[in-house]
This record gives C-alpha cells, structure tokens and sequence, in this order.
C-alpha cells in the first residue's frame, strides 16, 4: 500500500504500534491478548494531514490503535530486533494489554 501511494505522489509512511482487540460479545475481556501491529500513513495535504489507514482491518486508524514509531519502511520501526548469541533454545513472550485511562484511573482509587 505504501509503494502504491507512493507511485500517485503522496508521501506515506509506515507505522508501527499495537491495537486493542475487544472481547465477543457477552465474554469477558481476556488481558494479555492486545497485539503488535503495523499500518500505514498517507500525507493528504495542510489540509487533512496525515490520515492513517489500517489496511488489514480495512478502516480508518481510531482509538484502538497505538502508535510506537513511524518511518519508511518495516526495517525503520521493527519491534523486534537484536542479535541472539549462543546455543541452545529461544523462546520470546510478550503479552500486551491496552486499556482507556478512564478505565485504569477508577481502579486506583
């Protein structure tokens, strides 16, 4: 999508973030399941800015989504990089839960 915007003229950029996934309805919401995500931002000019779209989810960027970093490309903002040394087995595990402030700003007090 980025290379596509790029070849009708409007700068893009790509972002790197997380979105806030929400439960079935009647379940209770599960922490822990919010995940790592990626989207992409088109510069629309002084009037309208940067618009971001979600082509994965197929809407404009909202609330749910959380911005990390922006850049060009996927090597700009990777979440994840580094160098393993040694032998043996690797395992990473990550869970991530995202939450209003309304909603974290009553349970402390």
């Amino acid at each position: 999508m980025i290379s596509a915007l790029r070849a009708l003229g409007l700068p893009a950029r790509y972002v790197s973030g997380y979105i806030r996934t929400y439960p079935p309805p009647g379940q209770p919401r599960r922490r822990g399941t919010d995940q790592s995500h990626a989207w992409v931002g088109a510069w629309l000019g002084p009037a309208h800015g940067w618009v971001d779209l979600d082509p994965t989810n197929g809407v404009v960027v909202r609330e749910e989504h959380l911005v990390v970093g922006w850049g060009r490309d996927y090597a700009d903002v990777s979440p994840v990089s580094g160098v393993v040394l040694g032998g043996g087995a690797h395992r990473l595990s990550i869970a991530v839960d995202l939450e209003p402030l309304e909603a974290t700003a009553g349970a402390s007090g």
